[in-house]
């Protein structure tokens, strides 16, 4: 059997911990491969650690296949769409792999409205897109498909835009989290490299510089008035008035005295 391993496809699937590939293996060794891998054609498409696993112990596996899709995007919005539903999956992940799928639904959407004649015939990646429930026009569309907030969307664009490859795996292992590791990668990449060597602590240190630099370089808000200081305020508006209707008072009496 030939099974080939899109690497573009392996991509998507976070590497097990070495207490997860440990808990793998002893199961497929002592139990065997019970579920069936899945391909596309020859391309494996679920069951890629069974697969490695399998292969290197030679036990024996089913494979069942899905030929239901039109193109590689729509077996990459199915495994998307596997791994958001997983808990195991950290927020991290789930927000690169929605923002994955927004990319991949868009520029199909966009290809479907760019040739209306394929669109009209309903071709299958045309209607996978039409499928893909919210517009995706919107950080919030992602955000909900991630099941994060829309702004711990916005921090991992940042990191994926700015951040070295050293400062994404430590997010991705879980050595920093999300909100922090945005931070880091507003600088330098040598800086970042040099903070994710020095280990945890160095990162938060990182963290928190960028924090303190970025709250220093911020405009002073203007503090709302307190409540006594505003009563204190309207008491001297009193007085200064009560002082000129007192000296008008004078002046009218002074008027009408007889001189």
């Amino acid at each position: 059997m030939n099974i080939t391993i899109n690497e573009e496809l392996r991509a998507f699937i976070d590497p097990l911990t070495a207490t997860e590939q440990a808990a793998l293996e002893r199961s497929l060794l002592a139990e065997g491969c019970r579920d069936a891998l899945v391909l596309w054609g020859e391309v494996l498409i679920d069951g890629h650690n069974r697969y490695d696993i399998c292969r290197r112990h030679q036990i024996a596996f089913r494979t069942v296949q899905n030929s239901s899709f039109a193109s590689l995007d729509d077996v990459m919005l199915w495994m998307i769409d596997n791994h958001l539903a997983r808990r195991s999956v950290s927020d991290f992940q789930r927000g690169v792999l929605a923002l994955r799928k927004k990319e991949i639904v868009s520029a199909q959407r966009a290809s479907a409205a760019g040739q209306p004649d394929k669109a009209e015939a309903g071709t299958e990646s045309a209607a996978a897109a039409a499928d893909q429930g919210p517009p995706w026009h919107t950080r919030e569309d992602v955000a909900k498909a991630a099941r994060v907030s829309s702004n711990t969307i916005s921090q991992i664009e940042r990191i994926q835009k700015a951040a070295a490859p050293q400062l994404v795996e430590a997010v991705r292992t879980g050595t920093i989290s999300i909100n922090a590791a945005a931070n880091v990668a507003s600088l330098p990449a040598e800086q970042q490299i040099a903070a994710v060597a020095g280990g945890k602590k160095q990162l938060q240190e990182a963290a928190r510089q960028v924090r303190e630099q970025k709250a220093a370089a911020r405009p002073p808000k203007e503090e709302p008035p307190s409540e006594v200081t505003a009563l204190r305020a309207q008491v001297a508006a009193l007085r200064e008035k009560i002082d000129a209707l007192t000296a008008e008072n004078a002046d009218l009496k002074n008027q009408l005295e007889p001189r």
